[in-house]
């Protein structure tokens, strides 16, 4: 007897009515009209059952801090960087976990179950680290949170951050990230990619850098950091994020960069919604979108995720910790509107962002985890489109969440009294 079934599941891969079987929080069966009995059974009825959503790039530390100590007037990029070094030293660990936590409350509801947070290692008392460390662990049953240590304001440019970089990462946080645009020069930002890249190597880590987050054609740091990837056999645990000058630079060099990054098993993790938000704030018309080449990327080889980024803090104040929503503004900015193309904007809010994070036991197969989420929807597309209601997400073959279904009832003249329909 097994502990759960969902029956009549349609997969992300196409296959339908299958069965999946939970025994001791695993999948221990897929197929369809499982002969078999459970504690407990949910019917699917036919729709889209999924391994949860995974956000490659999230900031944890300044969600839902939106208006302190005052709102982003301009929207801009430089005015939120500007902000959050207002609010730093007003930040208190209380505050910091009561946010966070609050946040994983929404992530768990929308089926988000993996979260990778940068958290700012510039304040020399590591307030936010500690919080941040606090909530991993408290979040653990329930939410997998996988931390990064972020020098916002550049590990050479910021006095003492590569020291208190170096603190975070003996506290415990996994990732070691950098910002090599944002140091003082070119020359700078590259020697920062090759510090941060030897002490990952050192340690065993994996890297995710914020890497050219500018609309500047010629902030290339990407190539320097496929580069040392290659040179100290990083392969495979090295992401770049945003990458947006990639939207700006020549279609000749793109053509050279695009081999290197596969070669070098580097990542690239698009933040749709921030991207299109902050980039080419510069421009009159015609406007750049600013989001890097995705399709052009996934076309050479290379592991492409999308991140939320940012959820009601300095620099955007708008979102809800809903995957989907990314993965439709990805869609729509990369003009990603193939059939095959909206699928891997679904992927790129689940399964390859769980390669990115190297989580192990994600997916449907048996031997995995059983962390699921039934959606509303009959298939990926159809989830992007409606964004939808997630039904029932579950934990280790535990319910942790349920929505209700998302229906309209029309009273209208003239036309049946109960027409439902989803929404």
């Amino acid at each position: 007897m097994l502990d759960v079934i969902l029956r009549h599941c349609t997969l992300p891969d196409g296959r339908r009515d299958h069965d999946i079987g939970i025994e001791a929080g695993r999948i221990s069966v897929v197929q369809p009209a499982l002969q078999a009995s459970a504690g407990q059974e949910i019917d699917a009825a036919g729709q889209l059952v999924c391994p949860p959503f995974v956000d490659a790039h999230f900031h944890m530390d300044s969600t839902l801090s939106y208006g302190l100590p005052r709102v982003n007037r301009t929207g801009t990029l430089l005015e939120g960087i500007g902000l959050w070094g207002e609010l730093k030293p007003l930040l208190t660990q209380e505050a910091l976990v009561e946010r966070a936590l609050a946040y994983c409350d929404w992530a768990v509801a929308k089926g988000l179950l993996a979260i990778r947070s940068h958290v700012d290692v510039c304040d020399p008392r590591l307030l936010a680290v500690e919080a941040l460390l606090h909530v991993r662990e408290r979040v653990r049953p329930y939410l997998d949170l996988q931390l990064v240590a972020f020098p916002q304001d550049g590990v050479l440019r910021t006095p003492g951050a590569l020291d208190q970089l170096t603190r975070a990462l003996d506290l415990g946080v996994d990732v070691v990230g950098g910002i090599p645009h944002f140091e003082r020069t070119m020359a700078d930002g590259a020697e920062s990619v090759r510090l941060l890249c030897e002490l990952a190597a050192e340690r065993g880590l994996r890297v995710d850098m914020h890497c050219d987050e500018s609309d500047d054609p010629w902030s290339r740091h990407i190539e320097t950091l496929a580069f040392h990837s290659q040179r100290l056999g990083l392969q495979g645990r090295v992401a770049g994020s945003h990458l947006t000058s990639m939207h700006s630079m020549d279609n000749y060099y793109v053509s050279k960069l695009l081999p290197l990054i596969r070669e070098a098993g580097v990542a690239a993790i698009a933040n749709p919604l921030i991207n299109i938000t902050l980039q080419g704030r510069h421009d009159s018309y015609p406007k750049r979108r600013g989001m890097t080449r995705v399709p052009e990327l996934l076309a050479a080889g290379v592991e492409v995720a999308f991140g939320h980024d940012c959820v009601l803090d300095p620099w955007y104040g708008m979102g809800s910790a809903d995957m989907l929503e990314v993965a439709h503004m990805g869609l729509h900015v990369a003009q990603m509107t193939s059939q095959e193309a909206m699928r891997q904007c679904f992927e790129a809010v689940t399964a390859a962002p769980a390669r990115i994070l190297g989580l192990e036991g994600y997916g449907l197969a048996p031997g995995c985890r059983a962390d699921l989420v039934l959606l509303q929807a009959r298939d990926p597309i159809e989830a992007i489109r409606l964004r939808a209601t997630r039904l029932t997400v579950m934990r280790a073959g535990r319910v942790v969440a349920t929505t209700p279904a998302a229906v309209a009832s029309l009273h209208l003249p003239g036309r049946p009294q109960q027409v439902s329909f989803q929404h």
